[in-house]
């Protein structure tokens, strides 16, 4: 079978994966002329259609065809970005591979991500590393602790220019001289080569970076001009909608020529536009909620609506790992807090228990309400809450239940609607549910969705519908043509276009419910604008499931394979973030390093201090649908080898070699239990 670069004969045999010297970029007509050009060549060649993308691998024959065939023979003028420019017709999509979204057309390397009926929830570990690890773990930073006193009681004695912003000064108490400080400058630097490096282009299948050296340890850097093609393994794309072309990217396209891009597009009374009323209908009708609020920032949903919800006499009992806009919001609200130990049941029961029986501090009258938060997957450990066992707890202490999804929602379930999806939970049960666009959907901005008297309330005393800008047409087109992709749309969508700036469905949340009777279901067409034409794979759904059920096996092939190697993950199987644990502050940056230099290029997330305790820190791998199999078995291999050397193997159960690990992929997937 010949692969799609063979069909072009001037083009040189490279790979995706590699560092570009950075050139002007041509023409884009001149480039979509190439396009258009070089895959009717090839269909003319009778091009035979590979189910999947091939490896990743620069040592082997097949690494060629990694990259996109019309950009062989148009490389001399691009600017090393190996993307083409338009979206690959049914014609051409297995005759070239595309790095935004992996083509995988092996029905084998699928699985639907749902909980088995009357099993109890699955219990997440955290296993313990042997004692060696902990002790020179503990020891490797009382070292850097006590070398970075005494540097700093040295340099501020011998070098103050250094520390003016950190001693008194003209009368000035130091702005920031605390731990964070200490930390950020004697332990983060060391190994910022690990945070926030500069990338360009879509954060897709894999990912341009700009190549970056620092001459003064990590205080500053400098870009080297050269750019580096990696997998990219740390982005929370996990449907892969962050695409530059395709259906979704064309709907963004039209929507930008009939609204622009001013921020909320047709104005209507209250800063809303009719985009927003049909994009807040869908998003009710997705989660099965009678009504939604939409924001134009994830972080302030929670932050603003938790005080509309409460105040003070009232309750909130939260999670320990909650995130950081939950707090900020709980704050905010004025009401008590209590937090129970991460997804422990007994604990949440337990103090459940005490704060009825209690009340109130003081006078010990009731308690307004009591408000349970937590999330649906928890972004740092990969943990699912154990939502069937809070269910049984609410019906039996009657507190009201907000869950975020931000990480869940489009996800997790079989129908990609989150944990209530996913454990089979009726979502009306559940009072508030809230969640972001910035991942499954490729968008931006958040939402919070329940009973309509609430979420009215909401619009009203929540801080993000009243102040905060609203969000601008095309964010709002991204999120209702990728979550129509998933559902489905019911009826064939009007051929007739409109080119008025007016077009948009004004749909209530009401009209929307009773279109379809059952959920999870297809999205009505009155539910999209009038003017939007997704392709027929959109349209019916069969792009989006498929998305779902590649996102799945990698997710439990990763998780599964890496414990199979020894390592120690922490999380849930079925979760698209796996957490691989370091431990050690030096290996995180070699970690990264050598995961990043090694033959091909792979891009992941180390985190540390403060998103995690001092002593655990961790390597997050992101699981995206866009990846194949053949991408998730390069991670493995390369985690195998690094693992070996810098003696991250802790896992004290059964171990397989990488190969019989990859081998066994479909069997490793769908056991019921390893």
């Amino acid at each position: 079978m010949p692969s799609p670069i063979a069909l072009n004969p001037i083009s040189p045999t490279k790979s995706m994966f590699k560092k570009r010297s950075s050139t002007p970029m041509a023409s884009a007509t001149s480039y979509l002329s190439a396009v258009s050009q070089a895959d009717a060549r090839a269909r003319a060649h009778g091009a035979a259609t590979p189910t999947a993308t091939p490896a990743l691998s620069l040592s082997s024959s097949v690494t060629s065809s990694s990259e996109d065939t019309v950009l062989d023979e148009y490389d001399n003028n691009s600017d090393g970005l190996t993307l083409p420019l338009v979206a690959p017709t049914s014609e051409q999509v297995f005759t070239t591979v595309h790095s935004e979204f992996g083509h995988c057309a092996n029905e084998s390397f699928r699985y639907t991500s749902s909980h088995r009926l009357g099993a109890p929830a699955q219990e997440t570990e955290e296993p313990e590393p042997p004692y060696y690890i902990v002790l020179t773990t503990y020891l490797s930073y009382i070292l850097l602790i006590c070398i970075g006193h005494v540097r700093d009681f040295v340099g501020k004695r011998f070098h103050p220019s250094f520390y003016y912003h950190l001693m008194p000064h003209d009368g000035y108490a130091p702005l920031n001289s605390d731990f964070d400080s200490f930390y950020t400058r004697r332990l983060k630097t060391r190994i910022d080569e690990c945070f926030s490096h500069p990338v360009t282009g879509v954060p897709g299948r894999t990912i341009m970076l700009l190549d970056r050296v620092s001459y003064d340890h990590n205080i500053t850097s400098h870009l080297t001009g050269t750019k580096t093609r990696a997998l990219n393994i740390s982005s929370y794309n996990y449907l892969g909608f962050a695409q530059a072309r395709g259906g979704c990217a064309d709907a963004v396209e039209e929507g930008l020529r009939r609204y622009g891009v001013a921020v909320g597009g047709t104005r209507l009374e209250g800063g809303t536009s009719e985009l927003h009323v049909a994009a807040e209908a869908l998003v009710a009708r997705f989660l099965g909620q009678e009504d939604s609020l939409i924001s134009s920032m994830g972080f302030a949903t929670n932050s603003t609506v938790i005080p509309a919800l409460v105040g003070k006499g009232c309750l909130v009992i939260s999670d320990e790992l909650n995130h950081a806009s939950i707090r900020f919001g709980v704050r905010l609200s004025g009401a008590s807090v209590r937090m129970f130990k991460h997804n422990d049941m007994e604990s949440l029961e337990n103090l459940l228990k005490e704060v009825i029986s209690q009340g109130q501090p003081k006078t010990h009258r009731p308690w307004k309400k009591i408000l349970i938060i937590v999330e649906g997957l928890y972004s740092m450990e990969g943990t699912l809450v154990n939502l069937p066992r809070v269910m049984e707890l609410k019906k039996k202490y009657k507190f009201y239940l907000f869950i975020d999804e931000a990480h869940s929602i489009g996800a997790i379930g079989p129908h990609g609607r989150g944990v209530a999806d996913y454990f089979g939970i009726n979502p009306r049960e559940i009072d508030l549910l809230m969640g972001t666009f910035t991942k499954s959907f490729g968008a931006a901005g958040g939402y919070v969705a329940g009973n309509k008297s609430v979420i009215d309330r909401i619009r009203l005393r929540g801080h993000s519908g009243t102040y905060a800008e609203s969000m601008g047409p095309p964010v709002i087109i991204q999120i209702v043509a990728s979550m129509a992709s998933i559902m489905g749309v019911a009826s064939p969508l009007p051929l007739a276009r409109h080119s008025s700036h007016t077009s948009a469905s004004s749909v209530s949340t009401v009209g929307l419910l009773e279109a379809t009777e059952h959920h999870p279901g297809p999205a009505p067409a009155s539910a999209l604008p009038s003017w939007m034409d997704l392709p027929i794979e959109l349209r019916d759904g069969s792009e989006g499931l498929t998305r779902l059920r590649r996102l799945a096996f990698n997710s439990r092939y990763l998780s599964r394979g890496l414990k199979k190697l020894g390592f120690i993950t922490y999380g849930h199987d079925d979760s698209p973030i796996v957490p691989l644990l370091l431990f050690h502050p030096g290996k995180m940056r070699m970690f990264h390093r050598m995961m990043k230099h090694r033959e091909t290029p792979i891009v992941v997330v180390v985190v540390a201090y403060p998103a995690t305790s001092l002593t655990t820190s961790r390597v997050r791998f992101c699981l995206s649908a866009a990846h194949t199999k053949d991408d998730v078995d390069i991670v493995l291999r390369a985690c195998d080898e690094i693992g070996d050397l810098l003696d991250i193997k802790n896992y004290s159960g059964e171990r397989w070699s990488i190969q019989r690990v990859i081998d066994s992929a479909v069997e490793l997937v769908n056991a019921e239990d390893i």
